[in-house]
């Protein structure tokens, strides 16, 4: 659904917008966006480069070379990538780059943040229908008085100071995304043994987050799965597709793979606490093989 909301930002913003959507469990197509490029006025593509709806991952290099190769610019939402997978604007022609404080920069959330080409930046002014989102005039701002137009969130920016040290420190991208990716094996492992489906193809998962396929018994609800996992320790997310039941557990922050593997101890002992014992999805579900 994010790509979804993208397109909404842009239609209230006055947008002309073309949705391209894709079949659950599968990425954007290349040769969707080339045939849209070819055949609709289109000016710029806005993909999500991780969609954590489902933790799929778009094939972003990909992409940025078919809108170069037909001349269209490229807005990235990073937000649950940037940090963690390798973004390279010196190999793929992006213009934008939209991500935050929080997630795979494992600081406090609440400050977004764009790396933009400067010229593109440069031919943005009076272009914002909105005082807030108005890049370029908080831009040419800071560059005069290197102040923020209104009172900036000052803890959370010290913090994401710190988290940026840290992920230094680490090692950077490879580093995070090496330890993410781990921690996404582990617990897709760990979670298979019990018997439990991933929604996705792992050619085509995220490290960041992991949507499962609820269990098939008439036992599971939800509710009752969600407080007794959380009565061990873990939060689960509720599942964002419409078309099957599932849940979704989090592979990223300050965490190792040994946590994955106690999330799937918590997971498995909630199963047997609830009695159930059809831990496969129901034979109605979209299962994408493995």
């Amino acid at each position: 659904p994010y790509g979804a909301w993208f397109g909404g930002w842009l239609k209230r913003g006055g947008a002309t917008v073309t949705d391209l959507v894709a079949a659950p469990g599968r990425p954007i197509g290349v040769d969707a966006v080339s045939t849209a490029l070819a055949t609709s006025h289109i000016d710029v593509i806005a993909l999500v480069h991780a969609e954590s709806a489902s933790g799929i991952l778009n094939p972003l290099p990909e992409i940025a070379a078919v809108c170069a190769r037909h001349g269209k610019g490229l807005i990235v939402d990073a937000m649950s990538s940037f940090g963690a997978i390798e973004i390279d604007v010196s190999k793929s022609p992006i213009d934008a780059v939209i991500a935050a404080s929080g997630k795979c920069i494992e600081g406090a959330p609440g400050m977004g943040f764009v790396i933009a080409r400067q010229k593109l930046l440069e031919n943005c002014q009076g272009n914002s229908h909105s005082l807030a989102m108005d890049l370029h005039d908080q831009w040419t701002y800071m560059q005069k008085t290197t102040q923020w137009r209104f009172t900036p969130p000052t803890h959370v920016v010290a913090a994401f100071r710190a988290a940026l040290d840290q992920f230094k420190a680490e090692g950077g991208t490879p580093a995070r995304g090496a330890r993410y990716r781990k921690n996404c094996e582990t617990l897709i492992d760990a979670m298979s043994a019990l018997g439990l489906r991933t929604f996705l193809p792992r050619a085509v998962q995220a490290p960041v987050i992991v949507t499962f396929h609820a269990p098939g018994d008439p036992a599971y609800t939800f509710k009752a799965f969600y407080e007794k996992v959380r009565a061990r320790g873990y939060i689960l997310y509720p599942g964002k597709l419409t078309q099957v039941e599932t849940f979704r557990v989090g592979c990223i922050g300050a965490i190792d793979f040994n946590e994955m593997r106690n999330v799937a101890s918590a997971v498995a002992e909630t199963l047997k606490e609830m009695g159930i014992k059809q831990v496969a999805p129901a034979k109605a579900a979209n299962v994408v093989p493995a």
